[in-house]
């Protein structure tokens, strides 16, 4: 299981303030597993998000985020409904985000952080890659993570040593940063690139010893 905590929700309303219309997808996976997911939870962020005036277009949970053909397959029915908002919230790990971006063509926002367990959490479908930062920033860079699609992690664009779109460290892998620049150019949202994305707060990836003393976490040494 991928381990999640719920973004303050005045991040999520900061983050969202430029945006009018906005359709909430929402991962029945992990995040219910860690109780950052489920019905309770998305209908508080909807709630919340009314308050502040949007307009939630629609919800809908998706068994896992992370699977690009489950997203394609299951969203066509509200296809219509998120292709007139103006963004998705997504309230699953920064797979589910990636995934989503990519299946829907739409920016994505995280509503959620991924944390890590200390170790290796489980393996998946597609070549989305999460690096369990705790402070997804998938909005700025068109869904594709800086910390997994860059070998050197850099999170404020691309350096000098990369050569027709590739990477100086391997000549057959691409570029990340061409790859975000590419995404957000497609999606005509090139000015998120002005944004100034804060250097990695390692504490940040860390669980919170509140969730250190529950029994998620102690779920691999508890005998059932």
């Amino acid at each position: 299981m991928i381990l999640t905590e719920q973004k303050p929700l005045p991040e999520i309303i900061e983050k969202l303030k430029n945006e009018k219309k906005i359709f909430i997808l929402s991962c029945e996976g992990c995040p219910e597993g860690a109780d950052t997911g489920g019905e309770a939870v998305v209908n508080n962020i909807k709630s919340e998000l009314e308050k502040e005036g949007k307009i939630i277009t629609g919800v809908m949970p998706i068994d896992f985020l992370c699977q690009k053909a489950l997203i394609k397959s299951r969203a066509r029915v509200k296809l219509n409904d998120i292709k007139n908002s103006d963004a998705v919230l997504v309230v699953s790990c920064g797979l589910g985000v990636q995934a989503s971006t990519e299946a829907l063509g739409k920016i994505c926002y995280p509503a959620l952080n991924t944390k890590t367990f200390g170790g290796i959490t489980g393996m998946w479908q597609g070549t989305e890659r999460c690096d369990a930062c705790g402070d997804c920033v998938l909005e700025y860079t068109g869904g594709i993570c800086p910390y997994t699609a860059c070998p050197k992690k850099l999170l404020n664009g691309a350096c000098a040593g990369q050569s027709n779109g590739k990477c100086e460290t391997d000549p057959e892998r691409d570029c990340g940063w061409e790859l975000i620049y590419k995404r957000l150019e497609k999606l005509g949202q090139l000015d998120r690139l002005y944004k100034f994305i804060e250097p990695r707060n390692y504490k940040k990836m860390l669980p919170s010893p509140e969730i250190r003393k529950t029994n998620l976490w102690a779920l691999d040494e508890e005998v059932i």
